[in-house]
């Protein structure tokens, strides 16, 4: 596995269950600033594993954009308290990552 990948992970891992961050804050933490798509495909890759919380990362206006399984990450979400609405957006300035 690629260490940009382990560093993605690793801040992923740093999120709060309750709070959500973006693909953008994921990759400017992880030292790849402008390099959202790089998380995408890194939590595409996990495909499935749970250790890494990728439900908790949204696109930049707080939806769900994970194309493969919507309805498992908002299940996963709201488990957590993270409210989302029909849209399949949460609001950011409620559940945010503050780092």
């Amino acid at each position: 596995m690629s260490s940009s990948y382990e560093a993605i992970y690793a801040v992923v891992r740093r999120i709060p269950a309750g709070r959500v961050s973006s693909y953008g804050q994921v990759a400017l933490l992880a030292g790849y600033p402008g390099q959202a798509r790089l998380v995408g495909y890194a939590l595409h890759m996990l495909q499935g594993r749970i250790d890494v919380p990728w439900w908790r990362v949204l696109n930049r206006l707080g939806v769900i954009s994970n194309a493969y399984e919507p309805e498992l990450q908002r299940t996963l979400l709201e488990r957590e308290g993270v409210l989302v609405n029909e849209q399949l957006q949460v609001d950011l300035k409620q559940f945010r990552w503050e780092v």
